[in-house]
């Protein structure tokens, strides 16, 4: 079976988009990379060293430190799937980072977005 192509992509080159996303809708680049260490356990440094090497999303997710537990309280749809169905651990992390993206641009709270 082939990897799905998101596998194989560049996180740096997704990263600039998830930034203008949260930008149109009065967000922050701070907020985007609090929201992506949340989920991964990246320090910043970390977070920033993986951007230069021009990680794939595949390696990213597995050198990522710590996966946040709370991850499991995400929920919704993203993309026409409910993220707590996807099967596929690595597509379905990916999805709760769209997810979080997606409710910061929506104007969510970061405490909510962070499942505080």
């Amino acid at each position: 079976m082939t990897k799905h192509r998101i596998y194989t992509m560049s996180f740096a080159s997704v990263y600039p988009h998830y930034i203008t996303k949260a930008e149109k809708k009065g967000r922050t680049k701070t907020e985007v990379d609090e929201i992506i260490r949340w989920l991964t356990g990246y320090s910043q440094e970390e977070f920033e060293a993986q951007l230069e090497n021009k990680t794939d999303f595949e390696t990213f997710f597995a050198e990522a430190p710590q996966l946040n537990p709370s991850r499991a309280l995400i929920k919704g749809v993203i993309c026409g799937v409910r993220v707590e169905d996807i099967e596929e651990p690595l597509m379905q992390v990916i999805r709760y980072m769209d997810k979080l993206i997606d409710e910061l641009a929506k104007g969510k709270a970061m405490e909510k977005i962070l499942r505080k």
